[in-house]
């Protein structure tokens, strides 16, 4: 057990980059902490921190070790949620945060079947597209649509995000059907807060430069110009799968789409200590979207 305290003393110093605040958040002495991850180099014969008068900064050795220690720590946080009665009840205050036109069209619908599983939980759902700081501003969860590759973020994929271009049957029966992607310079393109397109295609990813024929900080306007045939769009399935499907949208340059890296996550602040009613809505996200989602079903999707 003297190890595991080691490893989470560790840990403590890594995330704070401070012995003293480890201290304080353990209830233990500076010295102690040191002495501890002294111990804990000695024994494994190699240096973890660099230590300075300033700060205190994790070596190339102590962030590869740093990463194994926390999972191991995950490991056993979860073994002891379920020796504790992981089943315990799910109640209290839930606050979530999910983008807006995400949170209406896929959250809102489901509430009503989560809530009556979940009867103690009174929940707080928070709908916007600006980003928000989960810690500060207090929120259990978040849904993000994102590459979350290089995040510190604890998160937990949802679903695939599959972003392709499209447009309506009118406005490709008015001008053509694009046949390479440079053709889309000829074209009326729709965007909202961003001057480019980042795709993915058989050359590997490629730049799409978009003056759009209108400006909105909205995406639902996008949506809605879209499927009146006003240009060409770059929109999620989650999105448009309802059109895609019934033909009232079409597929623009099928072997091209946005990064494959994006996906649906929820973020949380931390796997430790988590409460049984952040789990459980986690959970019931996951289950109900799963790996091929609603949305995605009964489309012929474009391969890059």
């Amino acid at each position: 057990m003297d190890r595991l305290g080691d490893l989470d003393i560790f840990a403590r110093v890594a995330s704070t980059g401070s012995m003293s605040q480890a201290a304080r958040e353990l209830g233990i002495s500076p010295p102690v902490v040191s002495k501890r991850i002294k111990r804990l180099e000695a024994r494994l014969g190699t240096r973890l921190l660099e230590r300075t008068t300033r700060q205190i900064a994790l070596t190339e050795a102590g962030r590869g070790f740093h990463e194994r220690v926390l999972a191991i720590l995950a490991s056993v946080d979860e073994a002891e949620d379920w020796a504790g009665q992981r089943a315990q009840a799910a109640r209290g205050p839930l606050r979530v945060s999910a983008p807006t036109t995400f949170g209406r069209l896929h959250v809102a619908p489901h509430l009503v079947r989560f809530l009556e599983r979940y009867p103690e939980i009174r929940l707080d759902l928070s709908l916007s597209d600006s980003f928000v700081d989960i810690v500060a501003e207090g929120f259990d969860v978040a849904i993000r649509i994102a590459d979350l590759a290089d995040t510190s973020l604890v998160a937990k994929k949802l679903a695939p995000n599959h972003r392709v271009l499209c447009a309506s049957p009118d406005y490709l029966a008015g001008v053509g059907m694009p046949e390479a992607i440079g053709d889309l310079a000829a074209h009326r393109l729709l965007v909202h807060n961003a001057d480019h397109w980042r795709l993915e295609g058989p050359e590997g990813e490629t730049i799409v430069k978009v003056e759009s024929v209108i400006r909105t900080n909205s995406s639902e306007v996008i949506r809605e110009a879209v499927l009146a045939g006003l240009g060409i769009a770059l929109r999620s399935t989650w999105d448009v799968g309802p059109e895609l499907r019934s033909g009232a949208l079409a597929i623009v340059l099928p072997r091209y789409r946005a990064s494959r890296r994006v996906a649906i996550h929820a973020v949380f602040p931390s796997r430790r200590h988590m409460p049984q009613r952040v789990r459980v809505f986690i959970d019931f996200l996951a289950e109900l979207y799963g790996p091929v989602p609603s949305w995605d079903q009964g489309l012929l999707l474009p391969q890059a």
